[in-house]
């Protein structure tokens, strides 16, 4: 690399990996870390549960409406591909969690009325925006899953999920669709999930634009990658364990992952918060500790 190639960040042919890494976006915190923001997001959602829970009651029930519709117009071939995009668009739907808990953090009393009528600092547009382009992303990725499916079944009707099963787990051509499907079902949640990890939050908190907030947001996720894997494998985790009661477990497990994807921003975008802010008092007695004092548990 010459030195006009480093005066202007450019890559070359031999550039290695760790060229497109900025030490400014570095934070250097273990993968233990994301177990620390899912504590703090378990305190927030404790401190005044009710707005929290309503929250999660009312995602519940907007995706037992979602899922019934599916079966409704027989499109039940694209239910888990459909599981798999809200966590697409769940940032977004999360943004009043990211409101309680900012509302924490300097001590504001807050409503489910607040949690509802966000104000962003960056404008409701700007989140908006971000809105649309994670659903489109979702349409995309259900549209490709459609598409996967005729690859390799043509255009035979859907049998069912108990014949499906077997067919998937037994047959060479099953298992081709499997392996095809999470390749590229993990190119679309890479995509989806290094763009809204935090960008929602980080238009909500601060004045910047949509396009700014999502590269941001994926440079930031890149640069600390160990961390976000591990943040990534509990938010994975977790919705597997609400989409095994029913969907019944969104009504807790959707607010905590809210309040502890707050947390998570708090630490990774704004550090200087976190050294600088004093621990909040929680409603119980207990203190709400900062996203510095967590990563040093």
């Amino acid at each position: 690399m010459n030195e006009n190639d480093e005066r202007y960040g450019l890559l070359t042919e031999t550039s290695d990996v760790r060229e497109t890494l900025s030490p400014e976006l570095q934070r250097h915190l273990p993968p233990a870390t994301a177990l620390n923001w899912l504590r703090a997001g378990w305190r927030d959602l404790m401190a005044q549960p009710g707005p929290s829970l309503a929250y999660g009651l009312a995602v519940f029930l907007v995706s037992v409406l979602v899922v019934s519709g599916l079966f409704s117009y027989g499109w039940g071939q694209i239910l888990f591909p459909a599981l798999a995009g809200f966590l697409v668009v769940g940032p977004v739907l999360a943004v009043g969690l990211y409101q309680k808990s900012r509302a924490i953090r300097t001590e504001t009393p807050v409503s489910l009325n607040d949690m509802l009528a966000v104000r962003a600092r960056s404008g409701t547009g700007q989140i908006f925006f971000v809105g649309v382009l994670l659903c489109l992303v979702m349409l995309l990725w259900v549209r490709a899953a459609v598409l996967i499916y005729a690859l390799f079944f043509g255009y035979r009707p859907f049998p069912g999920f108990d014949h499906m099963t077997a067919v998937l787990l037994t047959t060479g051509t099953g298992w081709g669709m499997l392996l095809t499907g999470t390749i590229v079902g993990g190119l679309f949640a890479s995509f989806s999930f290094a763009t809204g990890a935090f960008s929602i939050p980080m238009l909500l908190n601060e004045r910047t634009d949509a396009v700014t907030a999502m590269s941001r947001s994926m440079a930031l996720v890149w640069n600390n990658v160990p961390v976000m894997l591990a943040w990534g494998a509990i938010v994975l985790g977790l919705s597997a364990i609400a989409l095994l009661t029913g969907l019944l477990g969104l009504i807790v497990v959707f607010p905590l992952l809210g309040h502890a994807t707050w947390h998570a921003y708090e630490a990774i975008c704004r550090p200087d918060l976190s050294r600088s802010d004093a621990p909040l008092p929680a409603a119980s007695g207990e203190h709400f500790t900062g996203p510095a004092e967590l990563a040093r548990d």
